[in-house]
């Protein structure tokens, strides 16, 4: 069978192709994008969900992590933070952030942040997801009429299936940037369309290019689902092999020349992703059971044991139909039901898993790539409806609905909407079919198009809404507060600090959420991202900060000497009317100057915060086991608690020092001196990081008392005494020694001292992440020395300035590529907008023959040898 995709070979039917008219099928993407978006905001507002209503949608990751980011997009648009692309100065007292952008804001919508004040951010954050689906419908709606010829309007009906998809409505409306995947899979579509037809490779090229910037992840699983789409379009094609082959090779240049013209967003997140601290340990848990996998293609549930890939009843009908429309050769029929099945598959079986998701299995879900099969379930869906089913086509189809419907009953995805939905919807979608099939007549077609888009548009209003209600009643999907009337405050407490690059400002432990500095502002500890650098999270964790999530969420510091040691000027804490108190504390400058070389590594929590103060203000006592369970000394020195037993030890401090405990895997309960606290500490998790007790009393004894809930260890000197005077006469001496002037750019920072006679070195308290360069007096740059993780330069006799500056890895050469490869594409473009009888052209006509002489007569040779 030859498919219509093949290129016309005549010039009646090229001049019949630039006759046609676009406005049907113009009309219909456009219809199908506002069906879609329409759908998807009235749920929104039945259920009373921002914009629309006052329930946040600020859920899981979309207010954690995405929220903040178009926040921090907006102050780097309109200027206003201090940081720049390459470096944010505000999160994790200081990290890179070139591939956080390149990963979560390079979606093209998201730029719509510039166009609403920062104290909405959050309206344009929605029409990411919104303006994503309205145009995910509407490519969709044209590429399957490149798939497969046929009416505009029907097309529109199923397309909207897959912009309003499971995938998008359980997984992709919490990732702004996944939703450009959505878009890229049709847009991939074309191009590889146009390379069946043996055009427009530099339009096709750019495609690419768009679809892998917007969003590489999402791309990467868009250009793989499409590239087996191409496969089977290919192995149904009639034209001869070396035609297909020549095909193949087109695609496979257009792809690799669209992706390295994107190169640096690969270059530089590939780096950063190896340099971040390691997530949590993930295993893939098995294969759903064959009713949960079923049942999720019934619409209207939401549970996450199986691949999200309903895209409606009108697609399911047809797609169960599909393998009884005779009007489909067998073969086609056989190929696109076995293409259903293998991608199936293949996203539960965890070698695919891992091709699906670039070699490493995901934190928070293993069937991200869900709306690829989406996508092809719609495309096979228009295939049958495009071949003009018979009834009894239907009705098998339906048949086999039914069976489905008994197998996946049982799962607990199936609720009473799922039910609703697969009966209701099933029985007017096959009326209207059926009367579709049985009269004929333009008017006829019109009513039933139309009843279809209005039936299509009212289910997905009710499955929208369907499952965001059962989502909501899920405690983990409750919403954060991002941009309220108290963060709003706080940002202007925090603002009102601002002393940076002198002193930090910093949000303080106070959450609205997990990157409350890129919300807040400020320049704060707080810090979420798959990218956060091990160096960052295991720097902070060494001085006395938590962290959660195996350290890929890093919060600031909680203690005076941690803070100080930090910079911290000024911080929000808890208590007062509005939920938080602004305070002020005592800190050296962000950059300090230290006599001599930095010391050799300490070992304990206490000992380093003193390292990089430059003093000693702790007194740590030896622990005492006093009552409750006894507690078992272990060969480290560690002490072992039994699981629900309640431990005492008693250490003996001067009066009046405040006592810190430190038990950063503890889980349980933690009380001192009248302190309370529940930790929910646990390796490598959840680190609880410097813990205040209170005042030590007259007496000097201080009882800390531990009940675990497991059976667990201790650090053998769990309990530190701060001499507070000791902490401001130390920092005292910092800011004596502190530089005349410190001057920040985007991603620099100087500093210039007086004028000094002995060497020493300059501290600056900011990560010593990879990338960074320092140099003293205009030498030659080099990465500089560490002190306890944190920058620290060493000056020669006489030395007054440093100058630091941060360099992106893998940024260089991804330019490079990106350069390369825009030069071959445009000498290409040079070359096919010649003349056809030009010097130019000719040049490179020849240039072609001659690079293909030498395998013309290795090919003749080779004949004669076998002859």
């Amino acid at each position: 069978m030859v498919l219509t995709t093949s290129p016309p070979t005549t010039g009646q039917e090229r001049r019949q192709r630039v006759r046609r008219r676009p406005g049907p099928q113009s009309a219909a993407a456009a219809v199908a994008a506002a069906v879609s978006m329409g759908a998807y905001c009235l749920a929104m507002a039945v259920h009373g969900t921002y914009p629309f209503g006052g329930r946040s949608r600020a859920v899981n990751d979309l207010g954690n992590q995405f929220v903040p980011f178009h926040a921090h997009l907006w102050d780097l648009m309109r200027g206003g933070t201090e940081g720049d692309l390459f470096f944010n100065w505000g999160s994790g007292y200081g990290v890179p952030f070139l591939a956080d952008f390149f990963t979560y804001l390079m979606n093209p919508f998201s730029w719509l942040v510039a166009l609403f004040p920062r104290d909405r951010v959050e309206l344009p954050v929605f029409l990411v997801t919104l303006l994503s689906i309205g145009l995910a419908t509407a490519l969709m709606t044209v590429w399957l009429g490149r798939l497969r010829p046929g009416p505009p309007w029907p097309r529109a009906a199923l397309a909207v299936g897959y912009g309003v998809s499971a995938w998008t409505v359980s997984n992709g409306f919490a990732d702004p940037m996944w939703m450009w995947g959505l878009v890229a899979f049709p847009l991939t579509g074309f191009a590889y369309d146009w390379c069946l037809r043996r055009r427009r490779w530099v339009s096709g090229t750019l495609l690419v290019a768009a679809c892998w910037a917007g969003n590489f992840y999402t791309a990467a699983m868009a250009t793989l689902g499409m590239g087996l789409v191409l496969l089977v379009r290919l192995l149904l094609d009639g034209r001869p092999r070396p035609v297909r082959r020549r095909v193949l090779l087109r695609a496979a240049s257009m792809t690799a020349v669209g992706v390295a013209l994107v190169a640096p967003v690969l270059t530089v997140t590939f780096p950063a992703s190896r340099a971040s601290q390691p997530g949590p340990e993930v295993h893939y848990a098995g294969p759903p059971a064959l009713h949960d996998y079923l049942a999720h293609l019934l619409p209207g549930g939401f549970h996450a044991s199986a691949p999200q890939i309903s895209a409606g009843m009108l697609p399911l009908v047809l797609v169960l139909a599909y393998p009884f429309v005779r009007r489909v050769p067998g073969r086609e029929r056989a190929a696109w039901c076995a293409l259903l099945v293998l991608v199936a598959a293949s996203y539960v079986w965890t070698p695919t898993i891992l091709l699906w998701h670039g070699l490493a299995l995901p934190n928070g879900g293993p069937y991200r790539a869900s709306f690829t099969l989406t996508g092809m379930l719609v495309a096979v869906a228009w295939s049958a409806l495009a071949a003009r089913p018979r009834p009894r086509e239907l009705l098998a189809g339906v048949g086999v609905l039914g069976v489905l419907l008994v197998v996946a009953g049982y799962s607990a995805y199936v609720t009473a909407a799922t039910w609703i939905l697969t009966v209701v919807g099933g029985a007017a979608v096959l009326a209207l079919l059926v009367v579709a099939a049985r009269r004929r007549g333009r008017r006829v077609r019109v009513v039933v198009t139309g009843a279809l888009i209005g039936t299509v548009f009212v289910s997905t209003v009710f499955t929208v809404l369907s499952v965001t209600e059962q989502r909501d009643r899920d405690e983990w999907w409750r919403p954060k507060r991002t941009l309220d009337a108290q963060s709003l405050t706080a940002r202007r407490a925090v603002q009102a600090r601002n002393r940076w690059p002198d002193l930090r400002s910093e949000p303080g432990p106070h959450e609205f959420a997990d990157n409350d500095p890129l919300l807040l502002g400020g320049q704060g500890g707080s810090y979420y991202s798959s990218y956060l650098p091990a160096r960052t999270a295991q720097t902070l964790r060494g001085l006395g900060a938590g962290w959660y999530m195996a350290g890929r969420h890093t919060v600031g510091f909680e203690d005076p000497v941690g803070r100080a040691v930090m910079g911290v000027g000024g911080y929000l804490d808890h208590g007062g009317a509005g939920g938080f108190t602004a305070r002020s504390a005592d800190a050296a400058p962000v950059v300090t100057l230290r006599d001599g070389a930095p010391p050799a590594a300490a070992d304990t929590v206490f000992a380093r915060q003193e390292q990089v103060l430059g003093a000693r203000v702790y007194t740590v006592p030896d622990a005492r086991p006093v009552g409750g369970a006894a507690a078992g000394a272990r060969p480290d020195g560690s002490w072992r608690l039994s699981r629900g037993a309640r431990s005492a030890f008693a250490f003996t401090c001067a009066p009046g020092t405040s006592a810190f405990a430190y038990v950063p895997w503890f889980s349980g309960t933690l009380a001192a001196l009248g302190t309370t606290e529940r930790l929910s500490g646990g390796y490598p998790m959840t680190n609880n990081g410097l813990v205040a007790l209170g005042t030590v009393p007259d007496g000097g004894e201080v009882v800390l008392t531990l009940t675990g809930d497991r059976a667990q260890d201790v650090p053998r000197s769990p309990v530190g005494c701060l001499d507070r005077d000791g902490l401001g006469a130390a920092v005292a001496r910092l800011r004596s020694s502190a530089p005349t002037r410190v001057t920040a750019g985007g991603h620099t920072l100087a500093a210039v001292f007086p004028a000094r006679s002995a060497s020493g070195t300059a501290v600056v308290a900011v990560p010593a992440v990879r990338g960074w360069r320092c140099s003293v007096d205009g030498a030659d740059a080099k990465a500089p020395g560490t002190l306890d993780g944190l920058i620290a330069v060493p000056l020669g006799p006489g030395a007054s300035r440093i100058a630091c500056a941060y360099r992106t890895a893998g940024l260089s050469a991804g330019l490079g590529v990106g350069g390369v490869a825009l030069a071959g594409l445009l000498a290409v473009v040079s070359v096919s907008c010649a003349p056809p009888g030009s010097r130019r052209r000719a040049v490179w006509s020849g240039a072609v023959r001659r690079l293909r002489r030498p395998r013309l007569r290795l090919r003749l040779r080779l004949r004669l040898r076998t002859r």
